[in-house]
């Protein structure tokens, strides 16, 4: 019998359906170095290929039956197949953005076969402008959003003529620690950036969150303040005032993918100018974009919508990349402020309501906190098992998240990265994730939704970058 997965990671599978597949993706371009020839992709990929010694972590996938008692464990792989998971994709003409981005909302949109390990990566040839893209997926019951970006970032260098850097399936040396699968240990408190992924637990991972968390000493207290916050509309890990939007329908499994960035700085002067953080700008960004999409659509409600806003518990010094896997991430629910007209009250009620909710994230141990996430996401599980979505109000109305990229220029292979875009995962209910990530000097949006239940989602880049410029000019930048 192989090791079992721990709460959170079983917790994805179990809610993962033909609709809602439970993976996180990354889209990242780049430009070939000067003397690439016309075999300089199909090498990468037979070099990919050839990796012959791959972490346990891309080896192993779910299996239960019988004799593990129903239970979800993590089995190797008997006949893996690597081709299969490393993939060489070809844009179709006239090879423009518009397609590499329709070609990664259709893969995006593909469940991982579970009796395979549950990666996938593709490189992509065929932008009209001679630029070449990877997308990569992994399920979410492998790793959190900020390990999955670690990994990814693990194969690129500072320096743009080092070739041969290990891949991120290649096993990796990492003196004193194991390579077993399943949680990773480098967690510390509720402080960071937010985090691409999500923490969804039904019943029987919710009641193990709880125990863990009650047995950390302080759990009635944690639960009692915790409620008595969402019942006075307080941020805090669990919310009940949400109102009902279009974002908040069943959602198909067809997905829609639009990636934009913007200049760090530009984002780093709002602050400045307003005594806020970067984390607080985007949030306001997205609070003014959603405002006008919505009111163009005619669907824009009385009432504030509200964030589920992922925070990291990983420490800042446990930056390294590491195969061995695991979920660390709380939540705090933000309100948004789209009921404000004025971008610079928006950017206020951003900045106070993730400060109530850092306070209160910040006067619970770890597992105290992991357990409010887990009790703050359950809805968002349990609505959609029980058919009640659009009956119940919503538990929060989208997930905004901020996981921080390398700060200067990354080279794979000699390939200089122009573009990093994470893609994350739409629920029933819930059917618009905005992940942002910030490389080189730049902040990168990918925004993935229901193809269906959110129409026009491309338009929300043009209206991002209205607020941008609304913000700016808000708190005296001209």
């Amino acid at each position: 019998m192989g090791a079992p997965l721990d709460p959170t990671a079983a917790a994805f599978l179990f809610a993962e359906n033909r609709n809602m597949p439970m993976h996180v993706g990354a889209l990242q371009l780049f430009e070939p170095p000067a003397d690439a020839g016309p075999e300089y992709t199909a090498d990468l990929v037979r070099r990919a290929r050839a990796t012959e010694d791959l972490a346990p972590l891309f080896l192993q996938h779910p299996h239960r039956s019988l004799t593990t008692a129903g239970q979800w464990t993590w089995r190797p792989d008997a006949q893996f197949d690597i081709e299969h998971h490393v993939r060489h994709d070809a844009l179709p003409r006239p090879g423009r953005v518009r397609e590499l981005l329709d070609l990664c909302g259709r893969l995006h949109g593909t469940r991982l076969a579970l009796e395979r390990p549950l990666w996938e990566w593709h490189l992509v040839e065929g932008l009209a402008d001679g630029r070449m893209a990877t997308y990569s997926k992994m399920h979410h019951s492998l790793l959190d959003g900020v390990a999955a970006m670690r990994l990814l970032q693990s194969v690129l260098s500072e320096d743009p003529d080092e070739r041969g850097t290990p891949l991120p399936w290649a096993r990796r040396d990492r003196p004193g620690r194991s390579d077993r699968p399943g949680r990773s240990d480098d967690t510390d408190g509720p402080h960071g950036s937010g985090h691409s992924g999500l923490a969804v637990v039904p019943a029987h991972a919710l009641r193990s969150a709880l125990a863990v968390a009650g047995e950390a000493a302080g759990m009635p207290t944690s639960l009692v303040r915790t409620l008595s916050r969402g019942v006075r509309n307080q941020t805090s890990a669990v919310s009940f005032y949400s109102p009902r939007t279009l974002l908040n329908r069943t959602i198909t499994g067809s997905r829609r993918f639009a990636a934009q960035d913007w200049p760090l700085e530009r984002l780093r002067a709002i602050g400045r100018a307003s005594g806020t953080t970067i984390n607080d700008v985007v949030l306001a960004m997205c609070s003014g974009a959603l405002r006008t999409y919505l009111t163009e659509l005619h669907a824009l409600p009385d009432q504030t919508l509200t964030a589920m806003v992922p925070v990291s518990f990983r420490r800042a010094e446990a930056g390294t990349a590491s195969d061995a896997g695991g979920n660390a991430v709380g939540a705090v629910m933000v309100r948004l402020g789209t009921d404000l007209g004025d971008p610079a009250a928006r950017l206020a009620a951003v900045r106070d309501s993730m400060l109530e909710g850092k306070d209160a994230l910040g006067s619970m141990s770890n597992a105290q906190a992991l357990a409010m996430t887990a009790l703050g996401l359950a809805p968002a599980v349990v609505l959609p098992l029980l058919r009640l979505q659009g009956v119940a109000r919503p538990p929060f109305n989208l997930i905004i998240s901020n996981v921080p990229g390398p700060d200067s220029t990354r080279w794979f292979e000699g390939a200089r990265m122009v573009g990093m875009y994470p893609l994350s995962i739409p629920l029933h209910g819930i059917a618009l994730n905005i992940t942002c990530t910030s490389y080189d000097g730049r902040m990168g949006f990918g925004l993935t939704g229901c193809r269906r239940t959110v129409p026009r989602l491309q338009r929300l880049l043009g209206f991002l970058d209205d607020e941008v410029r609304a913000l700016e000019a808000a708190v005296g930048i001209s």
